[in-house]
């Protein structure tokens, strides 16, 4: 670890940064992080944010999936809906869930 790095954690530190509980996705070492920004304090790199999204993003559900999972929640509200009102909206939201889950998997 590099003087420059060691000093600039140790500020973030004092400055009210805190430790992170993952390593860093480039060489395992520990990270600290204040206002969003992460600093590893052994390499010294900082991830980017899309790494740090796509890390914590579920990797096994696909958008088909999530959508499809509305879908169902949608249904079983709509059948347990009294107000007519209601089931037109939720029908309507219904038909946009069909289509774009029927356009998404073509």
């Amino acid at each position: 670890m590099s003087d420059e790095i060691r000093k600039r954690a140790i500020e973030m530190l004092l400055s009210g940064a805190t430790l992170l509980s993952e390593p860093c996705p480039y060489c395992k070492g520990v990270r600290v992080m204040k206002d969003g920004d992460a600093l590893c304090v052994s390499c010294g790199k900082s991830p980017d944010k899309e790494l740090e999204k796509k890390k914590d993003e579920p990797q096994n559900e696909s958008p088909v999936k999530k959508l499809e999972e509305k879908l169902q929640i949608m249904t079983d509200e709509l059948s347990e809906e009294n107000d007519v009102e209601k089931q037109q909206n939720i029908l309507k939201t219904i038909n946009l869930l069909v289509d774009t889950i029927s356009k998404m998997k073509k």
